[in-house]
């Protein structure tokens, strides 16, 4: 099944229960969609949500509202029924907001292009914590819920943890020589895969971040800019080729090309609540849904649920609150601009 958007994607996110599917846009603008196993999907919104573009897109509170954040510093929450908003903050970071992730069911994190992580409180109604984990754009972050540590890349080159137990940088990665794009969990926590600007693969032990305990060298010589954890020995990979691939890990190896969205840069990937679909955005201004037994049945492999992370508190983790600051200029880093109306804490005061 294939969305034309009209216009450039950046995120992309499926409702938690139901097929509907949001996409944020380089106008600003908020699509949803209901999807089905038809040839064709139904939009139901298109909100102007943003005086910038729609960077990061996410449904929370069950799916009841979407949020969405820019690199006009605001973040907006959108009432999923009738499209009206339900709140906004003008000032949420001081910089772009280019990635957002839910956390628990009353927390969210949102990052910017500063490299500051913030974490919000929805029951306190209030911003709860900012780490300032890096010195470039935050490109992706995933959590691990077992022990509340939120990983993040950046496109300084590095990998971070933060413990939101103790409202601390934990450790953080020396600096790679790639700008690190994408994150996720595997081996039931046990190890922590980047993609990277070069295409390589880097994969890190979980509790030594300090570098990577393996490369993965031979799965594009593109950039790997969007990654989706298919179980806990395998993953999705999104190329800027426009490939999608399914990839092993552990013993490394590239099982399959199984999609190939277009000739541009995969932007995101996700699955639908049921695992029954992936959705692909690309730069061809559409998205796509693939139906994912076919795809997979077709490498000869077959879809599993995700499995639970289950990694440890007992682990030993490196401490590097104090690393120096990078040289490098980010190739990827976006300007945005800072906005003094509102106040961060009042956000979900509505939600």
């Amino acid at each position: 099944m294939e969305i034309d958007l009209g216009d450039l994607a950046f995120d992309v996110d499926f409702h938690p229960s139901e097929q509907l599917v949001a996409s944020g846009l380089i106008s600003g603008d908020l699509l949803l969609y209901r999807y089905g196993d038809g040839s064709s999907a139904e939009r139901l919104l298109k909100v102007q949500a943003h005086s910038e573009s729609c960077r990061a897109v996410r449904f929370i509170n069950d799916g009841k509202a979407i949020l969405t954040g820019s690199p006009d510093c605001s973040i907006l929450a959108t009432d999923v029924e009738t499209g009206s908003v339900v709140a906004r903050v003008e000032n949420a970071h001081e910089a772009a907001v280019n990635r957002l992730v839910n956390l628990t069911e009353s927390t969210i994190a949102t990052g910017d292009d500063n490299g500051c992580i913030k974490v919000w409180d929805t029951r306190q109604r209030s911003c709860c914590n900012t780490f300032s984990a890096h010195e470039d754009f935050i490109s992706d972050m995933t959590f691990a819920s077992d022990s509340m540590k939120l990983v993040a890349t950046s496109g300084d080159g590095t990998l971070s943890v933060c413990n939101l137990r103790s409202n601390k940088v934990q450790t953080r990665s020396e600096f790679s020589e790639d700008e690190l794009l994408s994150v996720v969990i595997m081996k039931n926590g046990r190890k922590v895969v980047c993609g990277t600007q070069s295409g390589t693969l880097l994969l890190y032990s979980w509790g030594f971040f300090k570098d990577c305990s393996d490369r993965f060298v031979d799965l594009s010589p593109s950039s790997v800019d969007a990654l989706l954890k298919l179980d806990e020995d395998s993953i999705i990979a999104g190329s800027e080729n426009g490939l999608i691939s399914l990839i092993g890990i552990l013993p490394n190896r590239i099982i399959q090309p199984i999609a190939e969205h277009s000739d541009h840069p995969i932007e995101r990937l996700a699955f639908s609540y049921d695992r029954k679909f992936l959705g692909s955005i690309s730069h061809d201004q559409t998205l796509k849904l693939w139906d994912l037994n076919d795809i997979l049945l077709a490498s000869g492999d077959a879809p599993s649920n995700q499995a639970a992370i289950d990694d440890s508190d007992s682990d030993e983790m490196d401490v590097d609150a104090n690393s120096p600051a990078s040289n490098k200029e980010s190739k990827k880093k976006h300007s945005g601009k800072g906005n003094d109306v509102g106040n961060p804490n009042d956000f979900f005061a509505d939600l």
